[in-house]
């Protein structure tokens, strides 16, 4: 197999839609979600 310019684009369009599927998986998990509920009231609390 000849790996050229071409492949090496197409795995880095492929790696990226990965991660990119995974960094929505993580956010949308329902574990996460009390993380996020905390750290978005943080602005909100006093000192």
């Amino acid at each position: 197999m000849e790996f050229d310019i071409n492949s090496l684009r197409s795995l880095a369009t492929v790696v990226s839609f990965v991660m990119f599927v995974g960094i929505l998986v993580w956010a949308f998990s329902s574990r996460k979600t009390a993380d996020f509920e905390q750290a978005a009231k943080l602005p909100f609390e006093q000192d």
